[in-house]
């Protein structure tokens, strides 16, 4: 006992247990109350986040000239305007050849072509895929009842995976204009990211260090693997829908899968061009032909412009980014996916294998 004390001096008594419990049980109400009404937009919110970032340098550029606000409803405008017609042209043409191939084997009205015959020749497993091949060319609902409940959830899956394309789209749309609002307000949102992540790290400097480096693996993924595969592919597309293949959307999407994993897709352009060539007049198909092959190789081009900002990435993550991302949510998993991964992999490496942290945190500029 301190005689001299007085009773302010003495520190206040802590709270019961019961109180503490109370305080737990309505914080974790509170969280999981609040994640029940975002978990529905959590896709939307990642992508505009991501899109935001990635177009912030823009934003600063054309806010200096015409002000905030207008460079970012400038830039809003002009994201929806010029993805809204691609994006629809591929989502429903990819839908429209969904719904052909589900509906063609639930009718027995699809047709396939007899197999080519240097399938036989391939060993271990030429023969039996020719076989399969050629009992589908020919009978049909006879294939149907010796493969289809090997392939009833594979043609379920597509079938679900068709009707979510349109919202897909619709989503990837609305992400544009939700980070044009981001990019407006983003000074305050790096700020509150910055205070975070300083409070998460419990270092000096590490919460601007954490942004700074989830900044950089955002544009660096965004850019030199999204953006790389996305002008690809669309460039690969225009190609596509000029010539009129049939299942153009189909063929176009599957550009866009193998840009994203670093497949080349020439892989894929090189029998669509024979097909062409094959089938169509001389002039347009060798137009077509010039075209794809610029197409195809335009990564060797844009990669080292917008590949060289970000930072290495390991490609299986991104290659478990964009099939998890695109199992997950779709369309937009498709984008959201290697670029989520890629933050949470350089982010765990940061934890695992810290780098010291130099800068003053009060001299960072707190925009993304």
């Amino acid at each position: 006992m301190v005689p001299n004390a007085s009773i302010s001096d003495l520190p206040p008594p802590r709270p019961p247990i019961v109180h503490l419990a109370v305080q737990i049980a309505l914080i974790a109400l509170l969280v999981y109350a609040c994640t029940r009404i975002i978990l529905p937009f959590v896709g939307i919110l990642l992508w505009s986040v991501i899109l935001a970032v990635m177009l912030y340098p823009l934003h600063l550029r054309l806010a200096a000239r015409c002000g905030n606000r207008w460079s970012a409803i400038l830039i809003g405008v002009a994201g929806i305007a010029v993805m809204l017609v691609p994006m629809i042209m591929v989502v429903t043409s990819l839908g429209s050849s969904i719904y052909s191939l589900v509906s063609g084997l639930r009718d027995h009205t699809l047709t396939v072509p007899p197999p080519p015959p240097w399938l036989a020749g391939i060993p271990l497993a030429g023969e039996k895929l020719s076989e399969s091949w050629s009992l589908v060319a020919t009978n049909m609902p006879q294939a149907l009842a010796k493969y289809g409940q090997m392939l009833s959830r594979p043609a379920a899956w597509l079938a679900s995976f068709a009707g979510s394309l349109a919202a897909g789209g619709l989503s990837f749309i609305l992400s544009i204009g939700i980070s044009a609002i981001l990019m407006a307000y983003a000074k305050g949102a790096a700020a509150f990211a910055r205070h975070l992540l300083e409070f998460v790290a419990s270092g000096k400097g590490r919460g601007t260090h954490l942004v700074t480096l989830t900044t950089a693996t955002i544009r660096g993924v965004a850019l030199g693997v999204v953006g790389v595969a996305v002008i690809q592919s669309l460039l690969t597309g225009i190609g596509f829908f000029a010539i009129g293949l049939p299942a153009a959307g189909a063929l176009t999407f599957a550009a866009l899968l193998l840009a994203i994993v670093q497949i080349p897709t020439i892989l894929l352009t090189l029998p669509v061009m024979g097909y062409v060539l094959a089938t169509e007049a001389t002039t347009p198909a060798i137009i077509f032909v010039v075209w794809i092959l610029i197409a195809s190789l335009s990564d060797n081009i844009l990669k080292p412009l917008m590949l060289g900002r970000g930072l290495e990435v390991p490609m299986p993550v991104i290659l478990i980014g964009v099939i998890g991302g695109m199992l997950a949510d779709g369309l937009l998993g498709l984008f959201v996916g290697p670029v989520v991964l890629a933050v949470g992999y350089m982010l765990l490496m940061e934890w695992l294998y810290p780098h010291p942290v130099e800068s003053d945190p009060q001299t960072e500029d707190p925009a993304p």
